[in-house]
C-alpha cells in the first residue's frame, strides 16, 4: 500500500466491509508460522502429534490468527492508520492444514474523540466450518483531512 491508497476518515461509511482476505493454511505456511513466533509445540506443525491430543489436524496457533486480522485491518486503515485495542478474539474451532481461512470485517461506527478520528470494526475469521474466530471488536484511529497542514 503506497501513501497514495491511504483511506481517510471522512471516506469511512458505517456498514462498509473490509476487503476479505484469502490465507490458505499449507503445511509449509504453518511450519513457517511456528517457526516465525518461536511457538515449537508440535500440534502446530505435526498432523500426527495433533490428533493425538485430539485435535482433527495440526493447527494455527494465536499470534498467525492475530495477524491474519491485523493485514485485513491495515488493507483497510493504510499505513498511516493505527489499532487502538483489540476484544472478542476467541477462537470457536481449529484452523487445521488444508483449510482456507478467510478474515471479513464491517465498519460499526465513527467518531470523533477530541482530535483523534476513530472507527469501530468488527472483525472475524471463517473456514470451512463457518466463524472460526470471533467475532471482534478492533478500534483503529485513521487519518483526517481535517488534521492535514
Amino acid at each position: 500500500m503506497s501513501e497514495a491508497d491511504q483511506r481517510y476518515w471522512e471516506d469511512i461509511i458505517v456498514g462498509d466491509s473490509l476487503s476479505p482476505v484469502e490465507f490458505p493454511l499449507t503445511v509449509a505456511r504453518l511450519v513457517m508460522a511456528a517457526g516465525s513466533n518461536r511457538d515449537f509445540n508440535s500440534i502446530h506443525h505435526n498432523s500426527e502429534y495433533a490428533q493425538e491430543t485430539g485435535a482433527p489436524d495440526m493447527y494455527t496457533n494465536v499470534i498467525f490468527l492475530q495477524g491474519m486480522w491485523e493485514r485485513t485491518i491495515r488493507d483497510y486503515i493504510g499505513l498511516a492508520g493505527t489499532i487502538k485495542s483489540l476484544k472478542g478474539f476467541r477462537m470457536k474451532v481449529f484452523n487445521t492444514v488444508g483449510e482456507t481461512v478467510v478474515t471479513k470485517g464491517t465498519v460499526k461506527k465513527k467518531w470523533r474523540n477530541g482530535d483523534d478520528p476513530l472507527v469501530e470494526l468488527e472483525i472475524w475469521s471463517e473456514n470451512s466450518k463457518g466463524i472460526s474466530v470471533g467475532p471482534g471488536t478492533v478500534v483503529v484511529t485513521i487519518p483526517s483531512r481535517v488534521n492535514e497542514t
